[in-house]
């Protein structure tokens, strides 16, 4: 990761902006809607329902109102203000997510302190982990919920509720690669539909039971915490159910920009989900007894299967929201070092935040499958599901203070107390999420674990490998001196060798020299450099600097929002004595072969599991879009 001082421009509004984006904002919040908001937009199917069944408290009038309020207000205080509000404002040039919010965070503090630079580094591995780790759930519970709606009318179908619901996320998983601007479009109706149903189904339930209408009163949640102590506690745990999409929401921000999600979640998704919370506590009160599949009970039998198919539909967009969000948190992560390369695919021409991830898209499914074998009940599911999330939460509120302390300079007696307060609810729905860990949350944890485990191994070994070859590496200045003191055999041709320190000389360009004995009659070291900001504008792309005898150093810059292209880069430049020919023109990579040594940079066991990442990782010559028939790469032992 770059520290560089100097802003890079983008060249225009980011890809989400409606301002800049070559598309209306009516195609961007039809979009939005299909994508971003699935996943909080479901949590009626299961949310209330899991306060009740877990058996911490009864479902009488005062409880209810208690239970409806803190939804409410969580829906309120955590994604209205917390997220929307608030965190949504610190984007990198466009790009949300957790990365996003570090490399702020990163960007903010002193580049001296080196201890609070790791400290960033390891708070955005671990909540990247994280939500890889509620990705592979929130598919499962979600699907598996709506489905299982299928039971209140008939049980005829409980054979078939886990087998429908792995063929729905089969066939969803299948779709990925059309893109999530044409996924969106596809769903965006469907959710609209959604949100328009559960709100006015909602609606006609509480107007039964208008008392349902004083759980807007905060003093109900605040009564219902005092006179349930203990019980509320755990009952937490269930309420946060209600916002575990407030993450992801963030996440995808860069695929279609802040205006079009806040006018989304104002004027339909926030109506819509109060109003049925409301219908569903108002059914509740008069039927004490009929927890089980709550949302079911509030819709009249003749709308049961059409409300089941929707709900369907409207899970499988639910679990799109996290799928969209784990591409762009798995591009973020290969970008900004913390992931080898992979092939990430860009889906739209214009919309540049879109993108596909084979290789993250294969490890949801399975991951998503194999949980909905092992659980088989969305109730089950349910006691795994917000530790992950709650833990994201939090990590994002102390970043997210010191952005606004360090970056936007709010003061302190603003600051403080909204940060106390996003604190302690942040921390309640942890500490109460904590308790589901042996009831399910430790799979959630475990997967979240591997996550963790491979991105800090690979961040720490590219550390340590650059750190061992920047001792080995000669100064280029010093380099040229050398080449004027020496003549060497000249070749025709240019040599474009690629280094990863922009200020050193790659080994192979001087295995070449001492073992060959010849030098291109233009030879260049060529290092590509990824910024912290979503793009680079073309007038900052490439720095070039000539030290005579045909020797060049080229620097490309790139946003982590970008692919390296190199070939076209080089096409663009024009500097006389520079000519990238298509035949005359050779690439050399190296070709590393990781050597174990005692050194202690890592345990032996870490040193290993680096080998395989960097033995699997997808090969610089497709990385960088080289063309195959003129990249010639050298072999070389790399001591770790």
């Amino acid at each position: 990761m770059s520290n560089s001082p100097n802003p890079v421009s983008e060249g225009g509004a980011s890809a989400g902006s409606p301002d800049g984006h070559p598309e209306p904002l009516r195609v961007l919040l039809l979009g939005a809607l299909g994508v971003v908001f699935g996943d909080i937009g479901t949590s009626p199917l299961y949310a209330l329902r899991e306060c009740f069944t877990a058996g911490h408290v009864q479902a009488d009038r005062a409880n209810v109102l208690g239970v409806v309020s803190l939804i409410l207000w969580s829906l309120i205080l955590v994604v209205s203000v917390k997220y929307v509000l608030f965190v949504m404002r610190a984007d990198n040039r466009g790009e949300g997510g957790i990365l996003a919010l570090v490399t702020l965070a990163s960007r903010s503090s002193d580049a001296r302190s080196k201890r609070r630079q790791a400290a960033f580094v390891l708070l955005g591995i671990l909540g990247a982990a994280l939500l890889y780790g509620d990705g592979v759930i929130t598919p499962a519970i979600s699907v598996l919920s709506a489905v299982e709606g299928l039971n209140v009318a008939t049980r005829v179908f409980a054979p078939y509720i886990v087998p429908i619901s792995i063929g729905v996320l089969i066939a969803l998983f299948s779709i990925q690669s059309r893109g999530t601007a044409s996924v969106g479009r596809l769903f965006g109706p469907v959710i609209v539909l959604w949100f328009f149903v559960i709100g006015l189904l909602g609606a006609i339930a509480a107007l039964r039971a208008p008392a349902i209408f004083l759980s807007l009163n905060p003093w109900h949640a605040a009564s219902f915490l005092a006179r349930n102590s203990t019980s509320g506690f755990f009952i937490l745990g269930s309420v946060f159910l209600a916002v575990t999409g407030a993450e992801v929401l963030y996440a995808d921000m860069g695929h279609f920009g802040k205006r079009p999600i806040k006018l989304a979640w104002f004027f339909l998704v926030l109506p819509g989900l109060v109003l049925n919370y409301m219908g569903q506590g108002a059914y509740l009160i008069g039927n004490p007894g009929n927890v089980e599949n709550l949302f079911y009970r509030i819709a009249p039998p003749w709308l049961l299967y059409p409300l089941v198919a929707l709900a369907t539909a409207a899970t499988v967009i639910a679990s799109q929201a996290v799928i969209s969000g784990a591409f762009s948190l798995a591009r973020q992560s290969v970008q900004l070092g913390f992931w080898p390369r992979i092939w990430v695919r860009h889906t739209s021409p214009r919309a540049v935040g879109q993108v596909y991830v084979p290789f993250a898209n294969a490890c949801l499914l399975i991951g998503t499958v194999g949980l909905i074998l092992g659980f088989r009940e969305s109730g089950r599911l349910a006691g795994a599901y917000g530790i992950a999330v709650s833990a994201t939460m939090l990590i994002t509120t102390v970043l997210i203070t010191y952005v606004a302390r360090k970056a936007w300079k709010v003061p302190l007696p603003i600051l403080v107390p909204i940060s106390v307060v996003f604190l302690a609810i942040d921390v309640a729905f942890f500490s109460s999420n904590v308790a589901k860990i042996l009831s399910g949350g430790w799979i959630v944890l475990l997967i979240a674990l591997a996550a963790y485990l491979l991105m800090k191994t690979w961040r720490d070994g590219r550390d340590a490998l650059k750190e061992g070859l920047g001792t080995a590496e000669i100064d280029f200045s010093n380099f040229v001196c050398e080449i004027q003191a020496n003549r060497p055999a000249r070749v025709s041709g240019t040599a474009v060798f690629l280094c990863g320190n922009p200020g050193g000389v790659p080994r192979l360009l001087l295995h070449n020299l001492k073992h060959n004995k010849v030098l291109h009659a233009t030879t260049v070291v060529l290092s590509v450099k990824t910024e912290e900001i979503p793009r680079v504008a073309p007038e900052n792309r490439v720095r070039v600097q000539g030290f005579g005898e045909g020797l060049w150093r080229i620097l490309l810059s790139y946003g982590f929002s970008e692919d390296p292209d190199v070939p076209v880069a080089l096409a663009a430049i024009a500097q006389p004595g520079l000519e990238f020919g298509s035949m005359d023109t050779t690439f050399f990579l190296g070709r590393e072969t990781i050597v174990m040594t005692r050194r202690k940079s890592m345990t032996n066991w870490r040193k290993g599991l680096f080998r395989i990442l960097s033995n699997n990782a997808l090969d610089a010559t497709y990385f960088f879009h080289l063309p195959p028939n003129r990249v010639v790469e050298l072999g070389a032992q790399v001591e770790l």
